[in-house]
């Protein structure tokens, strides 16, 4: 049914002279307005491509990140150090020397990779070439394993059949890289996952089989028991895309207790 327009009341043009009934001009009155201007506060913005943490300004975003989103973490973040990530080895040497501390202690480790140096004539001397040319007789000499030995000649036949390159690593997305990198000789991905956070400082990185960011998780959240894999990716959620920078806080909260 059409709505009724109400009837409009015509106003004669021009109003009869004779209306004894003067009429007042009529003031305009001024709308002022005034505007309000809110203040929402929001969390820090998240860069939409995420930089390496190789710089002050990226640690400073990822740690305004972590205690906005989580007020757990926010207090332990207040008590230690900002954290770095200050490996500058490129990809390869890197690798080689994740491989030579395998399950062993820190010392144990470093007097290995010490004479390890020595033997390829220096850091920057340990190339794909040098590797393969140490017989696995000479590596055991330094007190190289005969597997580890294996491991190493593996991860320098990678790199010299193009099938790794440390331009190509750079480039790789972390999932990609968990693959490729998996195919090499006793490299996991507990082995990767260090890779790219302390190597390459990938920001968001979650080492979900690491024993010590586990234990952190543990205690951090009052759980009764080790979080498994998928638990952890559920309660470190709140942390992306700084992961990376949260499991480095477990770690240190662990040492802080004297369990690592």
């Amino acid at each position: 049914m059409a709505k009724r327009s109400k009837p409009q009341t015509q106003i004669p043009e021009n109003p009869s002279t004779s209306s004894k009934i003067p009429f007042r001009p009529q003031k305009i009155l001024k709308l002022t307005t005034t505007t309000t201007k809110l203040t929402i506060q929001t969390s820090p913005e998240i860069p939409k491509i995420l930089n390496p943490l190789t710089s002050n300004s990226e640690i400073t975003l990822a740690l305004n990140h972590l205690r906005s989103s989580d007020p757990k973490l926010a207090s332990l973040i207040d008590s230690y150090t900002p954290p770095s990530f200050d490996s500058d080895r490129p990809p390869f040497q890197s690798l080689a020397r994740s491989i030579l501390y395998q399950q062993l202690a820190t010392k144990a480790a470093q007097s290995i990779y010490t004479r390890f140096v020595t033997l390829c004539g220096g850091e920057s001397s340990i190339l794909p070439k040098t590797l393969l040319n140490l017989s696995p007789q000479t590596l055991r000499q330094i007190g190289v394993s005969g597997r580890k030995a294996s491991y190493l000649h593996d991860l320098a036949e990678k790199f010299s059949d193009g099938t790794l390159s440390d331009s190509g690593i750079k480039e790789m997305d972390d999932e990609s890289l968990l693959t490729m990198l998996t195919v090499v000789k006793g490299i996991g991905a507990w082995s990767v996952h260090m890779f790219m956070i302390f190597s390459l400082k990938r920001p968001d990185v979650l080492p979900v089989g690491d024993l010590g960011v586990r234990k952190g998780v543990k205690m951090l959240y009052g759980l009764k028991e080790l979080p498994k894999p998928l638990e952890m990716e559920e309660l470190c959620e709140k942390w992306k895309p700084y992961r990376s920078v949260g499991s480095w806080y477990m770690w240190r909260y662990m040492e802080a207790k004297g369990v690592l």
